[in-house]
């Protein structure tokens, strides 16, 4: 099964180049754009076209990697102990899975959008090379099966979808690790454009053209005057959600 876009999505023959290279190659797919490109709908999208089951992790500046594996509550087991609890002998019992651990051991392939990335401290990438490259992880605290240490199916592995705003430079090493799409804008028609991005938000046939004519204008003279001035363009996520209003 390949993805070809949604009636909600509509997919250029390059993304769905880059989308199917990544299924079948069992590369992680890193999508960059600036917000309200669509990234993280896109891996919704997917996710639905190919009829997997979706696994988000968001990813806070806070965020550390051993939270997408597993968590090992120590704290908890010692009172349990001094308390004389029921499950002290039962690590399991203390051990929360992360997102990455229920994507490995899932029983059928899902997707795993990790949404924000760029969010995180670059430790966190780092930390996840050897992980996605693997297809799996250990887990030295417990017997998870006949004696096995580690969590992971390479015969049934995750399509994983990664989502950065490039606030902040990702490490080299973890980019060619995975395959690379850039969702840009069309600034050259960017009524257009606009237009494909409102059809995943409202009905199409509410957002007469001349709304969509005067918000791209709107959306090209403040970029235009935040690039002479050397500032930040504004969102395209605040001009979807003004169209949408209107």
């Amino acid at each position: 099964m390949e993805f070809k876009g949604t009636s909600k999505y509509v997919a250029p023959r390059e993304l769905q180049i880059a989308v199917n290279a990544a299924v079948h190659l069992q590369k992680p797919l890193l999508v960059k754009g600036e917000p309200g490109t669509g990234k993280t709908l896109l891996a919704h999208e997917i996710a639905k076209a190919l009829k997997k089951p979706l696994i988000t992790w968001h990813i806070k500046s806070t965020t550390l990697a051993q939270q997408g594996l597993y968590e090992y509550d120590a704290v908890s087991r010692l009172r349990d102990s001094q308390l004389g609890g029921e499950n002290v002998d039962n690590i399991e019992h203390y051990i929360k899975k992360g997102k990455l651990w229920e994507a490995f051991s899932a029983k059928e392939s899902v997707v795993l959008l990790i949404d924000e990335i760029d969010k995180a401290d670059p430790s966190l990438p780092n930390s996840l090379l050897e992980v996605l490259g693997n297809g799996g992880f250990d887990v030295p605290l417990v017997d998870l099966k006949d004696g096995q240490e580690s969590v992971g199916q390479k015969g049934n592995p995750p399509l994983v979808i990664i989502t950065t705003n490039d606030e902040r430079e990702l490490p080299p090493a973890f980019v060619r690790r995975c395959l690379v799409l850039h969702l840009k804008v069309d600034e050259a028609d960017l009524a257009n454009w606009l237009k494909q991005r409102v059809r995943t938000h409202i009905n199409e046939s509410k957002c007469s053209d001349a709304v969509l004519l005067e918000a791209a204008q709107q959306l090209r003279a403040d970029r235009d005057r935040a690039k002479a001035q050397g500032m930040i363009k504004p969102g395209l996520s605040e001009y979807i959600d003004l169209i949408t209003a209107l």
